[in-house]
């Protein structure tokens, strides 16, 4: 009895075609990293020009209207208040910022560090509070990834009963997974994205524009620290304030890291390799279709594990000889 089977793809090819997507993702990745080089150097190289000029020019001004102001002098006293900001201190007016070593300032340091956000307006100062910080975050991130990789399994357990309750309510699974999915991601964009800047525009005096670029960098956890929270010394901040906005971060961080997982499996998109095994296939049997075994029966190369006609999904049927050349698959 005549048992065809599809030849393998020879593993060279496999290879081959592995090596060519690898480098185009690689490509790509340069090519977009040059697309945000140009655009922001050209966005904001003049406007740092400017900003630099304007600064010497008061900072000229300032010494022309105190002549008993030196330019040492002056240049000693910006250093010492920048490094005053970098310690927590706010020198406008008579006022402080909120507490940024107290109590409630400490505890959102903490957020910021173990969740890699990283503002960059404040660091320990003191040694020994360095050498506590590394300690504190080697522990500290991968305990917050874990966290976030719970939460996030829980968000999907309540999308999947929701598309589960509404699936067997409408008879339609696919159109109640597609509901479900819209609906998590809509409420988490309402949720993280759309209603906190109105939070900060409130507490902060910022901008919607601002908020909302302040949430996305915060919940990325890019963290560029051009806009942080608490920092605006005429403010009065109530005690509840980052306490909450800690809360908003931990878990709008595993939302969002939900949505990037999602996308990252609709780009990361399985297949490729056997889909290019599949034509090999298909070229080798034009070439050689049919190979006589010990026993005078046609014996032809099983293909390479993990290589499937596309759709296939391992649902391989009793197929025709020339049908079956058509393939990569198992055996019937």
């Amino acid at each position: 009895m005549y048992r065809p089977r599809a030849r393998a793809a020879p593993e060279g090819r496999v290879r081959g075609c592995a090596v060519p997507s690898t480098m185009l993702l690689l490509l790509a990745y340069l090519a977009y990293l040059a697309l945000g080089t140009g655009v922001f150097w050209t966005l904001e190289g003049r406007a740092a020009q400017d900003s630099s000029r304007s600064f010497q020019r008061d900072k000229w001004e300032l010494l022309q209207n105190f002549t008993c102001l030196d330019r040492p002098a002056l240049d000693s006293l910006i250093r010492d208040v920048v490094q005053a900001y970098k310690n927590g201190a706010s020198l406008l007016s008579n006022t402080t910022s909120m507490g940024r070593w107290e109590l409630v300032g400490s505890f959102f340091f903490s957020v910021s560090t173990i969740t890699t956000i990283g503002y960059g307006n404040l660091s320990p100062n003191t040694m020994a509070a360095r050498l506590f910080c590394i300690f504190f975050a080697l522990v500290g991130i991968p305990l917050n990834l874990v966290v976030l990789n719970r939460l996030g399994h829980l968000m999907q357990q309540g999308v999947n009963h929701c598309a589960s309750r509404l699936g067997g309510t409408w008879q339609d699974p696919d159109k109640a997974r597609w509901l479900a999915g819209s609906g998590a991601l809509l409420s988490g964009l309402l949720l993280f994205l759309l209603l906190p800047p109105l939070l900060f525009s409130h507490m902060e005096g910022w901008s919607y524009t601002e908020g909302f670029y302040f949430a996305f960098i915060t919940l990325s956890t890019v963290g560029f620290g051009d806009y942080v929270i608490g920092m605006n010394p005429s403010q009065r901040y109530p005690l509840w304030y980052k306490n909450v906005v800690s809360l908003w971060i931990l878990f709008g961080m595993a939302w969002l890291a939900l949505i990037i997982k999602l996308i990252l499996s609709q780009l990361e998109t399985p297949g490729r390799v056997c889909s290019c095994c599949h034509h090999s296939c298909k070229e080798d049997f034009k070439s050689q279709s049919w190979r006589q075994g010990p026993d005078q029966e046609p014996e032809s190369h099983s293909p390479q594990q993990g290589c499937y006609p596309e759709g296939s999904m391992g649902i391989i049927q009793h197929l025709e000889p020339s049908a079956q050349a058509a393939g990569c698959g198992k055996d019937s």
